[in-house]
């Protein structure tokens, strides 16, 4: 990408995965930016070599890479966060994220490299059928749909019954969800909290149906802890009973 013009055209490439978000496809980029289908497919493949784009672990399309998160700024949060999130990866076998949600909607902060994230853009498109997006409803209930989409026979789309459950969410600080998004996948994630105990972000685990246990009380300590160290990064804290430590 040495030529003005194909550095002109690569970023905006990487302005227009941004404005879409992962899961941008390759024919979106090119018929949003107006650059022809054949040079975009080059200049994508050159970003994704280079670093500043990644394809989503479906492969359904593109989200920004590290060094574009890194050039930003702040889009990967304190440089100290990835440290105590890969801290807390090496007590689990599951994949762990964070995710916060600055626009109204959610938003990965810190991926875990060695897990795929299958569906992502379905997970951030659909919160009502995540543990991550339950998280942030509880907090901001303004965000419910109107008419939640199943995405699985076991997704909860009844208004009453969703209401009630994100009640929970909100009074304990942790969701779940069992094949709700994806047949096969199960999550937990645990809330993250502002100094002035507002619901900012959130940590989950995620990984098979089966394997990751929802309800085991270790798993969600453990998390817990994760999230208060998350949050004392910013003076933040953890939910959870008021004074407990995990």
């Amino acid at each position: 990408m040495s030529e003005p013009g194909a550095a002109s055209r690569a970023l905006e490439l990487l302005e227009a995965v941004a404005r879409i978000g992962p899961g941008a496809t390759a024919r979106e980029l090119s018929r949003t930016t107006g650059i022809p289908s054949a040079t975009a497919y080059r200049l994508l493949n050159v970003l994704v070599a280079d670093g500043y784009l990644v394809r989503i672990g479906d492969l359904s399309g593109f989200a920004l890479g590290r060094r574009t998160r890194e050039l930003a700024g702040a889009a990967e949060g304190p440089p100290q966060l990835a440290e105590v999130v890969a801290g807390i990866r090496g007590r689990v076998r599951f994949g762990l994220f964070v995710a916060d949600w600055p626009a109204g909607t959610l938003r990965l902060v810190d991926r875990d490299p060695d897990h795929e994230l299958p569906g992502e853009r379905t997970l951030l498109a659909h919160p009502h059928a995540s543990a991550m997006g339950k998280i942030m409803l509880a907090a901001q209930p303004e965000l419910v749909p109107d008419r939640p989409r199943a995405l699985t026979r076991h997704t909860v789309t009844a208004g009453a019954a969703l209401a009630a459950e994100l009640r929970t969410v909100a009074r304990t600080g942790v969701a779940t969800e069992v094949d709700e998004l994806r047949s096969g996948r199960s999550s937990v994630a645990v809330a993250v909290r502002d100094a002035a105990g507002g619901v900012v972000a959130c940590l989950a685990a995620l990984g098979p149906t089966g394997r990751l246990p929802v309800t085991d009380p270790d798993l969600t300590a453990l998390l817990r802890a994760g999230a208060d160290r998350i949050g004392g990064l910013t003076g933040a804290r953890a939910p959870g009973q008021r004074g407990r430590r995990t």
